[in-house]
């Protein structure tokens, strides 16, 4: 980190190299899927993984896995894991969680949904545009996730004793 960690000027967040670690798409019905009228209910799951490279360094793996179903048949699932390296220096330690938790994903998030809509595209089916993610606005919602349940935890273990 840097030497003072309140000075904006010292900030900064740098993307070294971006990366797709993994990706699959999985259509278990072809070919009679392409039969059936495409009116699919989508299911959309979004996670983070962070590991601290040393020397500053930050990998990040952004996942995004959609299903899209037919009544109780899947149509397709597709995974992609969109990854990252960072550079993050002359945050406060605080603030470093709102760094990864918010702005880089947000980063890679354009990334993921094009490899999201190519695989869907080549697998046969129509265009699929995933909306934009508030990472910020998840990140915050999370840690008062968080917050919230040690604040049960503590009030759990108060009547305890």
């Amino acid at each position: 980190m840097a030497e003072n960690p309140n000075n904006p000027a010292d900030r900064q967040v740098l993307l070294q190299k971006i990366y797709l670690k993994d990706a699959s798409l999985e259509v278990p019905l072809a070919p009679q899927v392409f039969t059936r009228q495409w009116q699919p209910q989508l299911d959309v799951q979004v996670n983070t993984q962070v590991a601290p490279l040393g020397n500053d360094a930050y990998n990040m793996v952004l996942s995004v896995t959609v299903t899209a179903k037919l009544g109780e048949d899947v149509g397709f699932l597709v995974e992609v894991h969109q990854a990252g390296v960072f550079t993050i220096a002359g945050f406060a330690e605080a603030e470093l969680g709102t760094v990864l938790g918010g702005y880089c994903p947000g980063l890679l998030f354009p990334f993921a949904r094009e490899a999201v809509a190519d695989l869907v595209q080549r697998g046969g089916f129509p265009q699929l545009l995933l909306q934009p993610i508030n990472f910020d606005a998840l990140y915050l919602e999370h840690q008062q996730r968080a917050q919230a349940g040690k604040a049960d935890h503590a009030a759990a273990a108060a009547k305890l004793n």
